[in-house]
């Protein structure tokens, strides 16, 4: 077995860990809301121009999982 030394190995640029990289939890759910929005319109459309059944149901479904998320943040 070969054993590994730490100092092989090169860290992460110190620029991925800034907090300016990641999403806050309020932006998170900002962007959730616009896609949420989007799908919404998207599926007011569907239905008014008698869509495909199948695509009505992935539109309500992907609706729903966005809302549940959108919700546990």
């Amino acid at each position: 077995m070969r054993t590994v030394d730490v100092a092989e190995h090169k860290d992460i640029d110190a620029a991925d860990w800034v907090d300016q990289d990641l999403l806050t939890r309020e932006e998170s759910r900002d962007r959730l809301d616009d896609e949420i929005e989007f799908e919404r319109n998207k599926l007011n459309k569907l239905e008014s121009d008698s869509g495909s059944a199948d695509s009505i149901t992935m539109a309500r479904r992907r609706l729903v999982a966005m809302q549940n998320l959108r919700d546990s943040l």
